[in-house]
């Protein structure tokens, strides 16, 4: 008996989990769409993850660290990093919260709001081919309302 046939764990398990697994076919799905939208935003220079980053930033008032964390479903360290990436590009600041000196708060500069300008007419674009291929209006915005329903 080889480490691959395990007879306790039938081959038949394996293939449920590959057909019923609702956090594998959305971690396929999320792997697909970065990947998609990683394409369509390389010519800005951005990720799909900067990307939803800065959009997370185009606000009146900028957010605090730990308000924005569970918005972009990141943990504060996460998003740290990834904001110390964008700052030393010019993208966005950070600034100390004036009520609090420990917090930090991110804003978009002007070259981050340009950058988002130049980036949605393509995000936009895919975006509508993505909802086509997914069933058009209806089908899209159920598997929005489904997919924010999780968490």
């Amino acid at each position: 008996m080889t480490d691959a046939m395990d007879p306790s764990l039938p081959l038949g398990t394996t293939l449920e989990v590959r057909d019923r697994c609702l956090c594998l076919a959305t971690q396929r799905a999320a792997r697909a769409l970065a990947r998609r939208f990683d394409a369509v935003l390389k010519p800005h220079g951005l990720t799909n993850g900067q990307f939803s980053l800065l959009m997370a930033l185009n606000r009146p008032e900028a957010p605090r660290i730990s308000e924005l964390a569970p918005f972009l479903a990141m943990d504060r360290t996460t998003l740290t990093a990834a904001a110390k990436v964008l700052e030393r590009r010019g993208l966005l600041k950070t600034a100390a919260d004036s009520r609090d000196a420990r917090a930090r708060r991110l804003s978009l500069t002007e070259e981050g709001r340009s950058a988002l300008r130049a980036a949605v007419p393509d995000w936009r674009a895919a975006h509508d081919a993505l909802d086509a291929e997914i069933g058009g209006g209806d089908g899209a915005a159920r598997l929005r309302a489904a997919l924010m329903g999780i968490g």
